[in-house]
Parts: C-alpha cells; structure tokens; sequence
C-alpha cells in the first residue's frame, strides 16, 4: 500500500531526535485516542481512498457473460454483487434481484444502440454463478438458489463465509447470510426486512442444505427499526464479525455489528450483539456508525481490514450518495468510525443523457481478487425511477445498467 516517506537522518543526533519526536508524536496519539479506537492496545494507522481506477477486466468479464447467446437460461443481469472464494480456488458470485432469458443485439425496439432483453425474460430474486480458477465464468447455478420463504416474501444473499461445518471439524462448507423482505408499500416499495437467515451449501457442489434463521425483526412495530445483519462480514483471529444496518428513510442509515464463533455461523445462540459497551446475546444492538444525517452508511456497504484498520466503504450521505463512494475507518470492528473521508465518483454509463437517470449503489469489497496492493470494490448501476416497473423496462432496453461494475483501489495514510 501506498505510505508517507521521510527523509533518512545521517547522523545520530539527528536519530535521536527524530525517535525523541515520535515517541512524543505517539503518547499524543495514544493520549487523544479513546482506550476502545486501538487494536491489542496499539492505536491502528489510518486509512482512506489514495487512488482509485476503473477495472475493466471483471466488468468486461461480466459483460460478455450476460451477452452469451449461447447460453438458454441463465444470467443476463443482477445487483446485490457478493462474493467468496472456495477451497479449490473457484469463486462463487451471489446476486440480489436477476434476470435471466437471453440477450439480444442492438439496436434495441425503441432504436437505440443498446443490446436488449425481452420484457417477459425470467426475473428471480437471487442467483448465483461460478467462477473458474482461472477467472473465466463458468455457469449459472439453478436460480433462484435460495427459495421464497412463503408468498409475498423472498431472500436476498449478502455476504459468504468458507468454514467449518462445525468448530474443529475439518469439513468445510459456505455459509451464506440472506435478508428476507416482504412485499411492502410507501418507502418500502423494494420490501421491507423481515429477517436475517443463514443458508448452509455443501461443497464443492454447492448444493443448498439448509436455512436458519438468526434474527427475525419481524416483531419490531417500525420497519425502519428493523436491522438486518450480513452486508459484509470480516475474520478476525476465531470470530467473524457481522455488519448490519437498518432501513432508516433519513440522509444516511445506521450501521450494526456482531460477532460470531467461526464455524457457527448458522447457529442463533452463538451470535453476540454490540449494545454499545459490551457483547450481548440479546438481540438489542445498537448502532456503531450513523446520525441519520451527515455520517452513516448506505442501504449496503462493506468493512474490510487493513492491517489493524477497519475500513468502511459506502455511498456518500444526500444526494451525493446517488454516484459517489466514500470511506470510513476504525481501529476496532465496533469503532469509533472516522470521517467520512475522500472519495470518488463511481464511473456510470458514458451517454450523457443516461447518466442523469442513473444510479450507482451497494460497495462491496472483494478481497480475495485483489493483491499487490490492490482492492477490488464493485458497485451496481440502476436506473432512477419512484416506479420499479419503470426502472425495469429501462435496464430492459440497456441490458447494460443491470451489472456489477468494478473499481481497483489503493489504501494510504489521509493527507
């Protein structure tokens, strides 16, 4: 990653000095840092967004995957972008709302230079598809993976974990966390959360075993209360900690964590919520990032670690959050979280006149694809309409919109 660099002193004195200078520099760092924004007892580095390119290789990829017309019936489309990596080095890429069908040339029915899709192609609520060690697309898995609960309610996959399929046992399996929503009205014409559930597949068939349920939110009066955990997820040491948030209608939403024995993912008493001062086996979490306003996150985002350093990525709170992606950092999982810090504007369609109409959302990381100091993060694009009908004729006619794109990133110490 890239770091600040200094000028080397020649002389001892002049070592002397400068340790002398750090070690002030550190005891006021230590002294200004509260005792929870540290890891092991040490203050952590910052972290922030030094620079950032588009990655045409996976977008691309994607492209050409959804294009196939050799293809009967599989992926043409999808937002919700998640990914794992197994254990014999395939990577298995979940999505949220899919299309499936077949993709045709342009121009499109209105004339316009875009490859397009039938109004009647296949819509699921979730898919999943495979990716080959060697980075090529391999196959759609039967979509949806992951049934409808009961009418009126669906599941969409969030994060993905390999591990054991109970502590210490040396099978492994993928553990798969799942919002369930149902159908909903006013501000919640995309659904309202239900509920976190966590689906067991075997491996390496990847086949669908069972489904838990962790946190049913289904009791809480106010939808905008409800949390749902399993936007992102990190290891640390035994435990993999689990990101939520809720589905407030201000300017930013409020973020979430728990934490979880690995292998126990699928276990509901394992899970531990933080209350704001300590784990807590009742489900009263209370939030670790977000004032409804100015800092928090959106209806997704993504917590990765960089050394000792949390780094939160997430779409910018008002309106700016419609196209550009922001950052945050902590010394722990449960925070303090600062910033917002820079960021970027995610690339959207060239057109003009598309761009206007567009949206990007959702950060994910995917650190098993990055390396060399580099950090892929995709985002999804849709198209801007109070109406999901319109919306979908329009990623209809632009088969375009309806995918993941991707960026590389470079993490550094903030100017």
């Amino acid at each position: 990653m890239p770091a600040d660099t200094e000028a080397v002193p020649r002389r001892s004195l002049g070592a002397g000095l400068g340790l002398l200078l750090a070690l002030v520099c550190a005891a006021a760092l230590l002294t200004a840092l509260p005792d929870d924004d540290r890891e092991g007892g040490r203050p952590c580095a910052a972290r922030g967004i030094a620079s950032w390119s588009a990655d045409p290789g996976l977008t691309g990829a994607f492209a050409r995957y959804g294009d196939d017309a050799s293809r009967g019936d599989d992926w043409t489309g999808g937002d919700g972008t998640h990914s794992v990596r197994l254990p014999d080095g395939r990577v298995l890429w979940l999505f949220s709302d899919t299309y499936l069908g077949q993709v045709h040339a342009p121009p499109n029915p209105a004339g316009q230079p875009h490859a397009w899709r039938d109004m009647s192609a296949p819509f699921v609520r979730n898919s999943a598809v495979v990716m080959r060690r060697s980075g090529t697309l391999e196959r759609t898995l039967p979509a949806p993976l992951f049934p409808d609960p009961a009418p009126r309610q669906w599941r969409w996959p969030v994060a993905a974990r390999v591990e054991p399929r109970s502590p210490g046992s040396a099978e492994r399996v993928v553990r798969v966390l799942l919002w369930t929503r149902t159908t909903g009205t006013g501000p919640w014409i995309y659904g309202m959360p239900a509920a976190t559930e966590v689906a067991t597949l075997s491996l390496p068939g990847l086949r669908l075993e069972s489904v838990a349920t962790v946190l049913d939110q289904r009791g809480v009066p106010d939808p905008a209360r409800r949390v749902l955990f399993g936007t992102t997820a990190v290891d640390r040491g035994g435990r993999t900690y689990v990101y939520g948030g809720d589905d407030g209608q201000g300017a930013t939403r409020r973020a979430y964590v728990a934490r979880v024995p690995r292998g126990r993912l699928a276990e509901p008493g394992a899970w531990r919520y933080w209350d704001g001062s300590r784990w807590t086996r009742a489900a009263r979490p209370r939030a670790v990032l977000g004032d409804g306003e100015r800092r928090g996150v959106g209806s997704a985002f993504t917590v990765v670690r960089d050394g000792g350093t949390y780094v939160l990525f997430t779409m910018a709170a008002g309106t700016a959050g419609l196209t550009r992606i922001t950052s945050y950092w902590a010394c722990a999982p449960t925070g303090p979280w600062h910033g917002p810090g820079k960021g970027f504007e995610a690339p959207l369609p060239p057109d003009g006149a598309l761009r206007q109409d567009t949206a990007a959302y959702n950060p994910q990381a995917h650190p098993a694809l990055g390396g060399g100091g580099r950090l892929l993060l995709s985002y999804d694009v849709n198209w801007l309409d109070a109406a999901p009908a319109t919306a979908q004729a329009q990623v209809s006619r632009n088969v375009s919109l309806y995918r993941p794109r991707f960026v590389a990133l470079r993490l550094a110490r903030p100017r």
